[in-house]
């Protein structure tokens, strides 16, 4: 068991969970390598960290689609996050830096031109709804099943 002083504990831990169609195709928990100032930061990284994963996804997709073009009308491909801060949000659709903001690296913002064309749409979700907090810490008995038939459907 760590102790209170252990550095291990400083890190937040990062958890999300990609679906198509309703169907979860990859999921992570893991503790971030750097030291978040606030917990607006630290899911700020988190959704860095998770639209890492999901714009090669999306590029993939429409690359597919050009080689092997259906006789329909395109698709409009676009992701939709659910974040449950509102601080993280507002950092994430803001263009501009604020002086409690513009220390965040520059490699967090990589996904800002994408929430900006609207291919990534960032939504609010209530805690209570968030499915990726049953990888990032103990949820409460009552909350447990619930977090679990969203992300499984059982």
């Amino acid at each position: 068991m760590s102790s209170p002083d252990d550095a291990s504990n400083l890190m937040s831990r990062t958890g999300f969970v990609l679906k198509y169609a309703g169907c979860p195709i990859f999921w992570s928990s893991k503790l971030q390598t750097e030291i978040a100032l606030s917990t607006a930061e630290a899911e700020y990284i988190a959704l860095s960290s998770a639209l890492r994963e999901v714009i090669p996804l999306m590029t993939m997709m429409l690359e597919i689609n050009d080689i092997f073009p259906l006789h329909i009308c395109p698709p409009d491909f676009y992701c939709t996050v659910w974040e449950d801060n509102q601080s993280c949000i507002a950092m994430a659709t803001s263009q501009k830096f604020s002086p409690r903001t513009k220390h965040i690296a520059l490699k967090y913002h990589h996904f800002r031109s994408y929430v900006m064309n609207k291919k990534i749409r960032i939504n609010y979700v209530h805690t209570e709804s968030q499915e990726a907090d049953i990888f990032t810490k103990p949820v409460k008995n009552e909350l447990f099943p619930k977090l679990r038939y969203l992300l499984c459907g059982w």
